[in-house]
């Protein structure tokens, strides 16, 4: 060991005094602003950390999004409106299932490795969880029974990336941002995660744990597929909670993964999945994945060629321009995309920039934002071009940071595992929903804890925070809550001030006092790019001074916004494991 030991100290000092150590900031690189305690090899594990933490995406990502139909068109006729049963319509769906799993793979390790090579960041991106929610069952609609088609949808993710291209480049990303009032960017998290339990209690993406009831709008199910109303899809009661694949989804895929996460075990999310996986995978047990049908023969078929490059066929380059019959709806698509993204994306990375100790504590700004925010918005729209949902920074980000990773070789690492992933597509294609319905509802635990950061002390904090959780979960539509909850926001607000303004301060709500602090801090209204410029420095040679604070656990970390704001540092869907050295925030 000793030996080896001594080859990775060499190896590490040989590439940190090299063009590449310098390029990244390599410990002992000569840079005048390099990061200390940064080694190859210790970016190298802490990319597969990151890899591990964020593989399920692949899976979970093509199944979500596979609900919507892609491209399929239903011709079931009334008698199955919603091509439920239709073997034609299951089969297309599985194909687009296929590509969907290989473009998130994809799109997935381009947009990772290059925020690593352009904006030398140690953060993951990959299509994001919620919003493939929004996307899969409100945009588009389950089977495409939605207001707007699939093509569509994807052609106002493109847009949106570009739009996004156009912020980052003047540096309004940062600004939209902190405009959001405190409240209402908590309640955000705390609705997706209640809107992703949803999802994961469901048959087509989850355990099967819950339906839509005849006499009630939900009711408890966990039945064989097969005993289901043909009609309402409601359980009898004389088989309720006896599916057993239902049951190995709990606790192969929920109480083990939890077990693994509390002991911290790195990739406890995708054991969970793998094992679940493997144990559906057999042809002759009761919770195969793979029954002797149409359907099931066609996906067996692809499963035992286990390497295989899957040609995306379906999906790719789909978009379309003529959105007439479509324009309210692609309006409000794009706009919700936009909002979401810029909490998402923005709140993310200054999360994991604070958690690496990456950001310049004067301006509030990180070390590479303008190229990290331009690298996610062109791979958005590339991602668009590939048919996923918007790409976003992943919190799973952390589990590398916290392996050691502080460079952008952490990302070109973890990106570099998800081009290999690419070839084995009918893998991850097999992965059977109850092996990731516990995950969706793991990481909708982890985003509901921030209800208890929402102030309940004042009514015009609470009200509309209660209300933007409330319609995501109940309307099961995440831009109703962010149009009720803002809307709200905005009206109570509106009427106090101008209560109390008629008054001359006589008239005031109880707790005011209390209120949270709405005075977004915009900073320069000049990008930090052209201050560069301005001062003959070229952008690209940016280097922000690290704020380095030692012998601590790292900053918590915070979405943008006022300060002290605080949440769980959550992106929608992402479940959350950043450990440190002295503790971790789970």
């Amino acid at each position: 060991m000793g030996k080896v030991g001594d080859w990775v100290d060499s190896f590490n000092r040989k590439v940190a005094t090299s063009k590449v150590g310098y390029w990244f900031k390599l410990d002992g690189s000569g840079h005048p602003k390099e990061r200390k305690g940064s080694y190859f090899f210790t970016e190298m594990r802490a990319g597969l950390a990151t890899f591990f933490a964020m593989s399920y995406i692949i899976a979970v990502n093509g199944s979500i999004v596979a609900d919507s139909g892609g491209t399929c068109v239903c011709t079931a006729g009334p008698e199955d409106p919603w091509c439920k049963v239709d073997p034609t319509y299951a089969i297309c769906k599985a194909e687009v299932k296929r590509d969907l799993i290989t473009a998130t793979a994809a799109i997935a390790a381009f947009a990772t490795f290059f925020m690593g090579l352009l904006a030398n960041l140690p953060i993951g991106l990959a299509p994001g969880m919620g919003l493939n929610a929004y996307f899969s069952y409100t945009v588009v609609g389950y089977h495409g029974q939605g207001l707007v088609p699939y093509q569509v949808a994807v052609t106002a993710i493109f847009v949106e990336g570009w739009v996004f291209f156009g912020l980052a480049l003047l540096g309004m990303r940062q600004w939209l941002a902190r405009a959001i009032p405190r409240s209402i960017k908590l309640a955000t998290s705390v609705g997706i995660g209640f809107f992703l339990t949803l999802i994961g209690m469901t048959y087509s993406e989850g355990i099967g744990l819950a339906v839509g009831g005849a006499t009630v709008p939900i009711e408890l199910a966990g039945c064989h597929p097969e005993s289901r109303d043909s009609v309402t899809g409601a359980c009898p009661d004389s088989d309720k909670m006896r599916n057993p694949t239902m049951w190995i989804g709990i606790f192969c895929g929920g109480i083990l993964t939890t077990m693994l996460l509390m002991y911290r075990v790195k990739g406890a999310i995708i054991a969970g999945i793998i094992l679940v996986s493997v144990i559906s995978w057999p042809r002759t047990t009761e919770v195969t994945y793979f029954p002797y049908t149409d359907v099931g023969n066609d996906a067996f078929n692809f499963f035992k060629k286990v390497v295989d490059f899957h040609q995306i066929k379906h999906v790719l380059n789909v978009q379309q321009w003529d959105i007439s019959g479509h324009g309210g709806q692609f309006g409000l698509a794009l706009i919700t995309f936009l909002y979401v993204d810029i909490l998402d994306t923005t709140g993310t990375m200054y999360a994991m920039a604070r958690y690496a100790s990456l950001v310049d504590e004067e301006t509030g700004d990180f070390e590479g934002s303008t190229i990290a925010y331009m690298v996610d918005s062109v791979s958005i729209a590339i991602g668009a071009l590939f048919g996923t949902p918007p790409v976003t920074a992943f919190v799973e980000s952390g589990a590398g940071i916290g392996e050691g990773g502080k460079t952008g070789l952490t990302a070109m690492s973890t990106g570099f595992c998800f081009f290999i992933a690419i070839f084995f597509a009918p893998i991850f294609a097999s992965i059977p929903p109850w092996a990731t319905g516990c995950v969706l509802i793991l990481v909708g635990s982890m985003m509901v804890r921030a209800v208890t950061d929402i102030n309940w002390k004042y009514m015009g904090d609470a009200i509309p925070a209660f209300v933007c959780i409330a319609l995501m979960a109940f309307t099961y539509s995440i831009a109703n809550g962010l149009i009720g909850g803002i809307c709200m926001y905005m009206l109570i607000n509106t009427l106090v001030w101008v209560i109390e303004k008629v008054s001359g301060g006589r008239i005031v709500p109880q707790n005011k006092e209390f209120k949270d602090p709405w005075a977004p801090n915009f900073g320069s209204i000049v990008p930090s790019w052209m201050v560069y410029i301005a001062k003959g420095k070229a952008p690209w040679k940016k280097d922000e001074p690290v704020t380095s604070i030692e012998g601590t656990t790292g900053p918590e970390p915070v979405l943008v916004g006022e300060k002290g704001d605080r949440s769980s540092g959550s992106r929608p869907g992402s479940p959350i494991e950043i450990p440190s050295e002295k503790g971790a925030h789970h």
